[in-house]
């Protein structure tokens, strides 16, 4: 037997949930490798295969057994181990049967406890077929299904039932029993196309066996390029480009083994519905991909079929056929929809619940409309618009066509907006209010849609948090971390400039419950803080560092827009020559000041001065604070930074030059007033002590 082995495991199973697919893979994956390594197997490649009917690993140059390794199993203290005599006690003779050697064959070692009895010896490795069940059925057991089922009279559990298992090690079979199934070598291949069992002669014969006598592509990722070059060909035939994004593209992968576009047609008349109706159609209830001539949608889409057909045209008509009144019956919501004016459906949002403590969603419209209101105002915009948008923000939740695809909510409140005659800026916000829907996705490009989007989602997080179930762990009902972030992102990336903390502050008063509520805006900024800190670090943004983060929230901004140009001040200002001096400094000054027992006056006094360097800072903070107060003023934090880096010669003299902690009590005071008149000058933009550069 060689050194290393190739392995493969798959589970043969019913059609697997196609949106799960490709993570289940994933981890099925990586739980085996994590096994292995656990168990001190190396190994080389890992390759991964996915389709309807199959979870399968292939793992290359796998260790055939477990090195051996050296153990040292401590016993009993010598003490106890011998009594008086020298003899051994029970305690030793315990031991050494346990270890499988007398007691003259165990070791004494000294330790800095005294001395102790050991067992030093060597543990033979296992051979890696009787391990690799174990692993396996591990991994399986540790997968994220939320919902495992029984078929059969069968105990075993998995997301679907289990027909076949294949695990071998070369060219043998690797005995096991999973889900009440012996182990085999025989995999099987397309449920019409080769329905017989397939035998294997080794791993490696796996993907290619599939592919050239089980018409199925085992690779996901194969099988995803597959389709994605068949179906641009077949739009590019057709006269335009597909419109495919990559969760459609995932799930129509997940779906079949054995891929073949086809292309097929609608009726032209469908095409007044607004694309987005179209795609959602073509999408949601049949996988279809959209075909985008230059400028619109084209009549036409493509479906991936899972079998091979000799008659393409009888697949062609029967996809035709189910999609048909699809269509019909969005063309009937949308004619049905466009009857009844946003407007008039505002009072039959009192008739839904948003949430059982928070009112129905006539109540939280009308929270977001006086949010929006006073967030207007406060920013500038038309108060009088973005009320009429909060006021309209939520009434295509009650029209058919969303109820039918809630995918649409938003888009078609834009829609019906544009056609009751609303404002632009009105329908635009309909939509825009939830924006950003995910990590880097677009947002609001109105005014009015910004301020929406703002209110929306921070009445959702204060009431919440109002009735005390903000997020914990990974439970996030209400997606508030991402109603968070998204309030952020606007604010800073659209360049909104407000008191954040008087934003929450409103919103929570406008909150049904009264409880906590002088806590809760406290609360909910320490939240938004925190968000705020995940979006610069976590996302990796360029050269901030947790520290500039805390040096800036030290300072309490309220605007996250003002936090936001002070922590590309601070960026800047790690950059210099001189901030790891006077970070240092600021530091030094900091402790100085925290340790200190005299009362320091608020300013020193300048007859109080004796050493020249002392004078000298005192002249250049004076002259400092006439030059940045304008530019705080102006939030150019960046120049008053770079303005204070010029004091380092000044201040790093008065430190080899002068005793702050002077016995004379007057001197000492005086001295201490001025490194606190300093360190205000930095603490105007942040708290450089908490900061380490270089």
């Amino acid at each position: 037997m060689s050194d290393t082995q190739d392995f493969l495991v798959e589970i043969g199973t019913e059609e697997l949930p196609p949106r799960a697919l490709s993570r289940l893979s994933q981890e099925f994956g990586q739980t085996i490798s994590d096994g292995l390594r656990e168990a001190g197997l190396a190994h080389g490649k890992v390759s991964l295969y996915a389709t309807p009917r199959r979870l399968a690993v292939r793992i290359e140059s796998l260790l055939s057994r477990q090195p051996d390794r050296e153990i040292e199993l401590r016993g009993p203290p010598a003490k106890i181990a011998f009594d008086a005599d020298g003899n051994p006690t029970r305690a030793a003779q315990a031991f050494a049967e346990k270890c499988g050697v007398t007691v003259d064959g165990l070791q004494q070692i000294e330790t800095d406890k005294g001395t102790w009895l050991a067992h030093r010896g060597t543990e033979v490795g296992k051979a890696t077929a009787e391990l690799l069940p174990d692993i396996v059925s591990t991994a399986l057991d540790k997968l994220p299904i939320p919902k495992r089922m029984r078929w059969g009279a069968r105990e075993a559990e998995f997301v679907r039932p289990v027909h076949w298992v294949v695990m071998m090690l070369d060219d043998q079979v690797v005995p096991a029993s999973l889900f009440d199934i012996y182990s085999g070598n025989r995999t099987y291949g397309h449920r019409f196309h080769a329905p017989e069992a397939l035998p294997l002669s080794s791993p490696a014969a796996y993907e290619k066996l599939l592919a050239e006598r089980g018409h199925v592509i085992a690779n996901f990722n194969e099988r995803r390029a597959i389709i994605r070059k068949d179906i641009d060909l077949a739009a590019k035939k057709a006269g335009g480009t597909v419109v495919a994004d990559d969760a459609l593209l995932d799930e129509v992968t997940s779906l079949v083994e054995w891929p073949v576009a086809v292309t097929a047609s609608f009726d032209e008349r469908f095409l007044m519905l607004p694309e987005e109706v179209l795609i959602e159609t073509l999408q949601a209830h049949q996988r279809y991909f959209a075909v985008r001539g230059k400028k619109n949608l084209l009549p036409t889409f493509i479906t991936v079929s899972n079998i091979d057909s000799h008659d393409i045209e009888q697949v062609r008509t029967g996809n035709e056929r189910v999609v048909r009144p699809r269509l019909a019956d969005a063309a009937f919501f949308w004619d049905n929809d466009c009857k009844t004016p946003l407007a008039d459906r505002v009072e039959a949002l009192a008739g839904v619940v948003f949430q059982k403590k928070l009112g129905t969603l006539a109540d939280k419209s009308a929270r977001v409309e006086k949010l929006a209101t006073v967030l207007a105002t406060a920013l500038g915009v038309d108060s009088k618009t973005a009320a009429r948008a909060a006021r309209l923000a939520k009434c295509d939740l009650l029209s058919e066509m969303v109820g039918e695809f809630p995918g649409l909510q938003g888009t078609m409140g834009r829609y019906y907006a544009t056609h009751d005659n609303e404002a632009a800026d009105v329908a635009a916000a309909l939509e825009e209010q939830y924006l950003p829907r995910f990590a880097g996705d677009s947002l609001p490009a109105t005014d009015t849609g910004s301020v929406l989007a703002v209110a929306e989602k921070l009445d959702t997080i204060a009431g919440i948090f109002a009735i005390d179930q903000r997020p914990t762990g990974t439970r996030d009902p209400f997606g508030l971390r991402r109603s968070g972030l998204g309030i952020l992102r606007i604010l800073i990336e659209k360049e909104k400039d407000v008191d954040l903390t008087a934003i929450i502050d409103t919103a929570v008063k406008l909150q049904p419950v009264n409880e906590k509520k002088a806590s809760l805006v406290d609360d909910i900024y320490a939240y938004l803080l925190e968000r705020l800190r995940a979006y610069y670090l976590d996302n990796e943004k360029a050269g901030i560092t947790a520290q500039m983060f805390d040096a800036v929230a030290a300072r309490q901004p309220r605007s996250p827009l003002d936090f936001h140009q002070r922590l590309l001040a601070v960026q800047e200002f790690a950059g210099l020559d001189a901030a790891q001096a006077l970070a240092a400094a600021n530091k030094r000054i900091a402790n100085i000041l925290r340790s200190a027992e005299d009362k320091i006056p608020e300013q020193p006094r300048v007859e109080a001065l004796v050493d020249e360097a002392e004078k000298k800072l005192y002249q250049q903070v004076a002259q400092m604070q006439e030059e940045v107060m304008p530019l705080l003023k102006q939030r150019d934090y960046t120049q008053v930074l770079s303005q204070l880096a010029t004091l380092r010669p000044a201040v790093d003299q008065f430190f080899d030059d002068v005793l702050v902690m002077a016995d004379d009590e007057g001197l000492r005071r005086n001295r201490l007033a001025l490194l606190s008149q300093l360190r205000r000058l930095f603490l105007h933009t942040a708290d450089l002590s908490r900061i380490q550069v270089g």
